[in-house]
């Protein structure tokens, strides 16, 4: 019998991922939540402050807010942080392409309350490989996107050296549809990019190195299979230790140490019956706390209602009470290692390193993580395991409670409320976030701006390290928008593969045999009918990068027989009306997960209106609360699809009806 130790372990670090409308709003909601016993904060950032517009830049319209805070200048990262010590604060930020900049004003903000920078201490994400393949908030080509990570590192690891610059992120892989194995590899690769990145930089010297690895962190995610994803993240130490010792001669065991962060799995919360997320999401956190030598540094928690909208405070105070619970009732702390010597899980975690080993040398074989995603190899695997698992879930071969099985429930009694059991942003938070930053234009010395401007632009271009002309720029009072242009004007843009171009044998069925025969039947004789092969636009409006639901219906309607146009994230309404226009599409579908659904779509109405495409069909996909949905309806919308609606086959005999009426056909009805 083992007992326990009277010791227990500290528990690791709670944070819940928050911000929304204001940094006022979210400064409020930062604090009450430190009140309740959060030890550490997680800022979420508005899309415009994540790909670096200001928030009156016409590309903005519709974001701000909505799913982050805005922050637009110094003044906002003080509100931001009003009345919370940063000396004393362990803040995580979720942002990438905007990294430096974000940690630029974080620096400057201490800088001007007197807080010496080598006592600030936390994370920026600064991942930008991941963006690239999931999330989808890049801005510059991988070239100076790299040199923009290994610059706040130089920098950080001399000057701020308690402050993680990267934290390599697993999590939006696995939400893009990564396998386990997949995970593993393509996060150790871009570690590996990162390292080498920094090393060819020759700023630090070669007996520094090993502090440039002890500051790297990970950022993962632990989903529904219990086992696997506890043995996953055993796994990542055992390779994370090998690869430090062996490829970067860290000696020092302690500084090989596998440090992690956690948010469990949102891809696996539903809509439907939304109560059931609770129990998945204890039962993830269980996969991340339960092994001693793999258990997480941090945890964020997901609230359960993250499905259907954005979290009111309640619900964050639930996800946070799930931890406290976990860590404070019951003896997990209390003992060591309990996987230790279990011959399942090293066989489990044996035969992970051994897949993940196998993918690493096939990127390895493209040229590097960098080559991979440039040639779409990297995009076109993650997209067919997601289409795998979709058609898992469509077959009933995967089960999802509520979802595809068990659905027959009684009414929640925690949507019934007035609020749908979510919160609404504030709808004058966009226009009074404009009022600021122009407020904040006319006060600052524009000389000043302009001086720390050029400064900016001089270091880009030259390579020198970006982050002390950055932290100029922010106590200068420059903008958001203006620092992300001044390096666009140096780096340029990028767009990468979409994914959706993946091999798929025409002879092949996917999902339910019987009804893809049909539905190729009906999408091959309705364009018959129509003198023409259906052609389809799937269209990503506003800032948005959350693309796994567009690439998977562009993915599905090839499959069927239907031409289809994607080109992409980060679309304007009347780009997307001008793609329908010039290649005669049937039908136009907007993918939106922002909660900006109203205002682009009602955008992408009044575009095609202005062609004289009126009767082109449109319909919407995207986190849509019931009665934005009923108003979209009303504003001519055909179809609004919602995570509920999880069958493809279903979605795309929908979407072949609709043309077909909106043509003068008869509907064919549901499939069978």
């Amino acid at each position: 019998m083992v007992a326990a130790r009277k010791n227990r372990d500290q528990p690791w670090l709670m944070r819940t991922y928050s911000g929304h409308s204001s940094a006022k709003a979210s400064n409020t909601l930062y604090r009450t939540n430190l009140a309740k016993g959060q030890t550490g904060l997680s800022v979420a950032f508005d899309l415009p402050t994540q790909t670096g517009y200001d928030a009156d830049s016409p590309l903005a319209k519709g974001e701000v807010g909505k799913v982050g805070v805005p922050i637009s200048h110094i003044e906002d990262m003080d509100q931001l942080f009003d009345q919370i010590p940063l000396d004393q604060m362990n803040t995580s930020m979720t942002i990438n392409a905007t990294a430096a900049w974000l940690l630029s004003l974080y620096i400057g903000l201490a800088q001007r309350r007197g807080i010496d920078p080598t006592r600030l201490s936390g994370t920026t994400q600064n991942d930008i490989i991941k963006e690239y393949l999931s999330r989808g908030t890049y801005i510059y080509p991988p070239g100076p996107s790299m040199r923009l990570i290994a610059d706040t590192i130089n920098y950080t690891v001399k000057h701020v050296p308690k402050w993680n610059p990267t934290n390599i992120c697993s999590y939006h892989l696995q939400e893009a549809g990564a396998t386990p194995v997949q995970e593993l590899a393509y996060a150790l690769c871009t570690a590996m990019a990162v390292l080498d990145r920094v090393k060819a930089s020759g700023e630090i010297k070669p007996e520094a190195f090993p502090q440039v690895v002890e500051r790297i962190s990970f950022f993962v995610n632990a989903g529904m299979r219990f086992v696997e994803e506890c043995c996953k993240l055993r796994a990542f130490g055992e390779m994370w230790d090998e690869l430090t010792l062996t490829r970067y001669k860290v000696e020092d065991p302690r500084l090989r140490r596998f440090r992690y962060g956690v948010q469990v799995n949102s891809l696996g919360l539903t809509e439907a019956q939304p109560e059931n997320n609770v129990q998945r999401i204890v039962l993830e956190m269980l996969a991340v706390t339960l092994s001693k030598r793999a258990r997480a540094r941090a945890i964020q928690l997901p609230a359960w209602n993250e499905a259907m909208g954005l979290p009111r405070p309640w619900d964050q105070q639930w996800a946070l009470r799930m931890q406290q619970v976990m860590a404070f009732e019951t003896d997990l702390l209390e003992y060591e290692d309990i996987f230790d010597g279990s011959p399942v899980i090293a066989a489990k975690v044996k035969a992970l390193i051994e897949g993940a080993k196998r993918e690493i040398e096939n990127v390895e074989a493209q040229g590097g993580i960098i080559a991979a995603i440039e040639s779409g190899y990297v995009k076109r695997e993650l997209v067919g395991s997601h289409m795998n698992r979709l058609r898992a879930i469509e077959s009933g071969d995967l089960k999802i409670i509520g979802v595809n099985c068990f659905q027959e429930t009684a009414e929640s009694p925690l949507t019934v409320g007035s609020d749908g059991g979510i919160m609404k942003t504030d709808p004058a938070a966009e226009r009074e976030q404009i009022e600021r930053l122009q407020a904040h234009r006319r006060s600052r010395n524009d000389s000043e701006v302009r001086a720390a401007l050029q400064g900016l632009t001089d270091a880009a271009k030259s390579g020198e390290n970006i982050m002390p002309s950055s932290i100029r720029c922010a106590l200068a009072g420059v903008s958001t928008g203006e620092w992300g242009d001044s390096l666009r004007g140096v780096f340029g843009e990028f767009r990468p593969p979409t994914g959706i171009d993946i091999a798929i044998d025409s002879r092949e069925v996917l999902g339910k045999k019987d009804q893809v025969t049909d539905l190729r039947e009906r999408v091959a004789n309705t364009g018959n009918a129509l003198g023409r092969p259906l052609k389809l636009l799937v269209g990503k409006p506003g800032l948005d990068g959350h693309s796994n639901g567009a690439e998977q219906i562009s993915v599905k309607a090839r499959d069927v027989g239907f031409e289809v146009v994607y080109d992409g994230i980060r679309l304007t309404p009347q780009q997307i009306a001008q793609a329908a226009q010039e290649e005669g599409v049937h039908m136009v579908g907007l993918s939106i997960l922002s909660g900006s659904h109203m205002e682009l779509v009602e955008s992408v109405l009044q575009e095609l209106r202005l062609r004289d495409l009126a009767s082109v069909p449109v319909i919407a996909g995207g986190i849509i609360p019931r009665e934005d949905a009923e108003r979209l309806m009303a504003l001519g919308v055909r179809a609004v699809y919602t995570p509920k609606d999880f069958s493809l086959n279903a979605i795309m005999g929908d979407i072949v009806d609709v043309i077909r009426e909106s043509n003068g056909l008869d509907r064919i009805g549901l499939l069978h």
